[in-house]
């Protein structure tokens, strides 16, 4: 049966957000790793993108959007 955490919106929101940016991190890290500018316009585009989702996440989190408040 899930806990009471495993039932928090929050609980989950917080923890995709993280591996968002931890991914991230991973991301523009490499951008220095490797030679290849398509890769790396890949590698910086994906990071802009997952930081596009975190905020999504976060502004659900606070209900800052009206699509995320109850009508």
């Amino acid at each position: 049966m899930a806990s009471s955490a495993d039932r928090s919106p929050q609980h989950h929101t917080q923890k995709m957000k993280k591996r968002f940016q931890e991914t991230i991190t991973h991301l523009r890290e490499d951008i220095g790793k490797v030679d290849e500018p398509q890769l790396k316009a890949m590698f910086e585009t994906s990071a802009e993108v997952l930081t596009g989702l975190a905020k999504a996440f976060d502004d659900y989190e606070k209900k800052n959007e009206a699509a995320w408040r109850k009508h």
